[in-house]
């Protein structure tokens, strides 16, 4: 068993790779004050804003690495729904994105709330909200990839939704703090090496 190094300005995680090639059955929605919206054609920086309050306690940074062009045509695109997670202010509070591109495939390319509301039963709720956008005419699989630097209950959660695991890989990248997209105290449960340079 060999281990392989892993730069100080990158970080490595495994990915899983997860799929449901069934409509789930219909059940109760699970019960939440909040609400899933569509945002249509949303601006690249209000885009942003909620990428990072849902998603930089966990790394995510595609899409900051973005130009606002390559941002659009990604977010904009007729076949990608981008959805905003509100509370009962109107506060956006999470978000779904879902990638219909490749025909029979709807990817779910990002899913989250913001971590405050982790463990509140929301998830299921978001889910089952998603799922029902997922599921439309000429979908017959609906895909979701976590990781290891997601939420320890990201994997568990999505197969207690009815997703199967069907690959893993290993992928490294260029730390996001050392890039200056997040900053540098973004998910404190995964060191930042670069900053002891």
């Amino acid at each position: 068993m060999g281990l392989t190094p892993v730069a100080a300005d990158h970080v490595a995680t495994v990915v899983t790779s997860l799929e449901m090639t069934q409509r789930p059955a219909l059940r109760p929605l699970p019960a939440s004050p909040l609400r899933l919206v569509t945002w249509q054609r949303p601006a690249p920086e209000r885009y942003r804003a909620l990428f990072r309050r849902v998603g930089a306690r966990w790394l995510w940074y595609s899409r900051l690495a973005l130009d606002d062009a390559a941002l659009v045509r990604i977010v904009h695109h007729p076949r990608v729904s981008v959805f905003a997670v509100v509370d009962r202010a109107g506060i956006e509070v999470g978000m779904v994105e879902l990638d219909v591109r490749t025909a029979g495939d709807c990817d779910i390319a990002y899913f989250g709330l913001v971590p405050e509301l982790a463990g509140h039963g929301h998830g299921r709720w978001l889910m089952a909200e998603t799922l029902a956008r997922a599921w439309t005419a000429g979908v017959v699989r609906v895909r979701v990839n976590t990781c290891t630097l997601d939420h320890p209950s990201a994997l568990g959660f999505y197969r207690a939704q009815g997703f199967a695991a069907t690959a893993r890989t290993l992928e490294t990248f260029p730390d996001p703090r050392a890039l200056g997209l997040l900053p540098p105290d973004a998910a404190p449960q995964t060191p930042y090496l670069a900053s002891r340079r």
